[in-house]
């Protein structure tokens, strides 16, 4: 259900109602609009009847099932979007948000000279990952600890905000004493436990979407975190796996429009492993912003040659510079800065 309160409701009532949905048995999550706040109580729906007697208190102008399964990411509890702050970068607002740094944080000279040179080329965000799941048990596996300090250390000094994958749950504190955004990969984005783990952390969260899954199965994903009271979900497409062989992954680019339709949450496209090339990274982010993302992902190494891993997919420094000139066309096009 979602209780929506009057513009003129008081904090006390607003205490009163969400003290209320508590004793019904029912969890509380406020969603602060710029006229009015609305609670959204999610529970046992077999006994969510009950909530309509919340009408009668003061403060409240209507209490309204929601009918999407994916509750509180969908619009029917928020309207307008969400725009999750991270330092000093707002994703899901009027900017073009850019993501950039390597697959993985291999050494110190490394990632700081990426941190630098993405960020004098127009990033927002640096990306770098510490622990890497990876099909093959004897692939690169990351750097676990030592990654994170050398990744926040680079985002220090390039003045960043940090991302990083994190696949255990056991990790998160650790992972959230060194990094500003966490991220859930494909391969974890139905992994329940940590899917609430990370939503108990507070951290900006970014949810890749699982190369199987279909969109509603990617948004009850979130719902996981955020029925956990993190409200900062940030969804990821990444590509999905298809008959096609052309290409690591098939972009689906009609996902963003769907999403834009059916949920408040910012929506960013990842193109370096939707097709695994670097040379088809360009057009997809082109296409990503002209459909409506909210950001991108790309990775970038100094020497994707020598890359430890996802080298074929990651960009070069000159490679991405051109490529960050042609997208602040595409985003002046499509009104984003």
């Amino acid at each position: 259900m979602v209780i929506v309160m009057k513009p003129e409701a008081t904090e006390q009532q607003l205490k009163e109602v969400i003290s209320k949905i508590e004793e019904l048995g029912y969890k509380p999550h406020v969603i602060y609009g710029a006229t009015r706040n609305v609670i959204g109580a999610v529970g046992d729906e077999r006994g969510k009847f009950i909530l309509q007697s919340l009408e009668i208190m003061d403060g409240v102008e209507a209490v309204i099932p929601i009918l999407k399964p994916y509750k509180l990411a969908s619009k029917e509890v928020k309207k307008e979007k969400s725009i999750i702050k991270v330092g000093n970068v707002s994703i899901g607002g009027k900017e073009l948000i850019i993501i950039a740094g390597p697959c993985a944080v291999e050494n110190e000279e490394q990632i700081i000279n990426t941190a630098k040179a993405v960020k004098s080329m127009g990033a927002h965000i640096l990306r770098g990952g510490a622990y890497k799941p990876r099909t093959s048990p004897y692939s690169f596996q990351g750097l676990g600890e030592e990654g994170l300090k050398l990744l926040k250390k680079a985002g220090e000094l390039s003045n960043m905000p940090v991302v990083t994958e994190i696949v255990n749950p056991e990790h998160v504190d650790l992972v959230c004493e060194y990094v500003d955004i966490l991220q859930i990969g494909t391969r974890n984005c139905q992994n329940f436990e940590l899917l609430k783990r990370v939503g108990q952390s507070r951290k900006p969260v970014i949810l890749k979407r699982g190369m199987a899954m279909t969109i509603k199965e990617w948004l009850m994903s979130a719902e996981y975190i955020l029925s956990e009271g993190n409200m900062n979900v940030i969804l990821c497409e990444r590509g999905i796996r298809t008959f096609e062989t052309a290409t690591r992954n098939t972009l689906d680019l009609s996902a963003i429009a769907v999403l834009k339709e059916e949920t408040h949450l910012p929506v960013i496209v990842d193109p370096s492993h939707a097709t695994g090339y670097a040379k088809y990274v360009p057009s997809m982010a082109y296409a990503a912003v002209a459909a409506g993302a909210d950001g991108l992902m790309i990775e970038v190494h100094p020497q994707p040659e020598k890359a430890f891993s996802d080298g074929p997919q990651s960009m070069n420094f000159n490679s991405f510079s051109k490529m960050i000139e042609k997208l602040r066309q595409f985003a002046s096009i499509t009104e984003r800065t």
